[in-house]
């Protein structure tokens, strides 16, 4: 029984050396992959998803961070983030939106960082022969509905131009807006030129005359309730560098 004794007691002396041992070493792999591995939570305008969607993996790589995007309307955003919603970067794609984040005080500081220009898209083949605004009239057509940024700068180009045209829907979104221009369903629709530029070959674009009278400027901040504020700086510091710029005028944004 002594012999029995003094081997389990030996164990039990060694079970913890080894679990020292393999902790030091486990610790050391964590070490190496945790220095980073934040996680990134950003509410942005629909017409921001191919530009940020293309930053974030320079972001990701750099930070050792995953981002994760939550695109739509800006004004319904704002809102969510005025709430409280989880989130640690709010960017808009008018003033409007922002100030409703701001007016709930959980904004940080506000940049402005780009700026966009109304267009008008078509089917590649253009059936509907669309040119102008005015062209508009009796064609299906679509834009964003009058509460969201988009919408906003619709009207204001179309009462510019004195076009009184109904549209046949309107839509949620930039990219709603889009997506029945490149679906068929629509034989135009009022967008960004930013993603005139995203939709590539699937659509003509028709410029504005007078369309940069009526410019939407895009603002970004940090919000209050990020659980890593310093992340959250650095996706803003990558936005507003000389390579942030670049990749926007290269999506069809303007600079301020």
């Amino acid at each position: 029984m002594r012999t029995l004794t003094r081997s389990l007691a030996t164990l039990l002396l060694l079970l913890p050396l080894a679990g020292c041992g393999g902790g030091d070493d486990e610790g050391d792999s964590g070490d190496a992959g945790g220095a980073g591995g934040g996680e990134l939570t950003v509410l942005a305008a629909a017409s921001l998803t191919d530009v940020y969607e293309g930053l974030a993996e320079q972001f990701e790589e750099e930070n050792d961070a995953t981002v994760t995007f939550s695109f739509g309307s800006s004004t319904d955003l704002a809102e969510q983030a005025a709430d409280g919603a989880p989130g640690d970067l709010l960017a808009t794609a008018d003033e409007t939106s922002m100030q409703v984040a701001e007016d709930a005080e959980v904004t940080g500081e506000v940049t402005t960082f780009a700026t966009n220009v109304m267009v008008i898209v078509t089917p590649p083949d253009n059936p509907a022969g669309i040119e102008s605004l005015n062209d508009l009239q009796g064609a299906t057509w679509v834009r964003c509905a009058d509460e969201v940024p988009c919408g906003r700068v619709a009207l204001g180009v179309l009462e510019g131009d004195g076009v009184t045209a109904e549209p046949a829907s309107l839509e949620e979104d930039v990219r709603a807006t889009l997506d029945k221009v490149i679906s068929g369903e629509a034989d135009a629709g009022l967008v960004y030129a930013s993603d005139a530029v995203a939709a590539g070959d699937d659509v003509a674009t028709v410029e504005i005359p007078g369309a940069e009278e009526q410019l939407t400027s895009y603002y970004i901040t940090t919000l209050a309730q990020s659980e890593d504020p310093d992340l959250a700086q650095a996706w803003v510091d990558l936005v507003t560098s000389e390579a942030g710029r670049q990749a926007l005028t290269d999506a069809g944004f303007s600079l301020p």
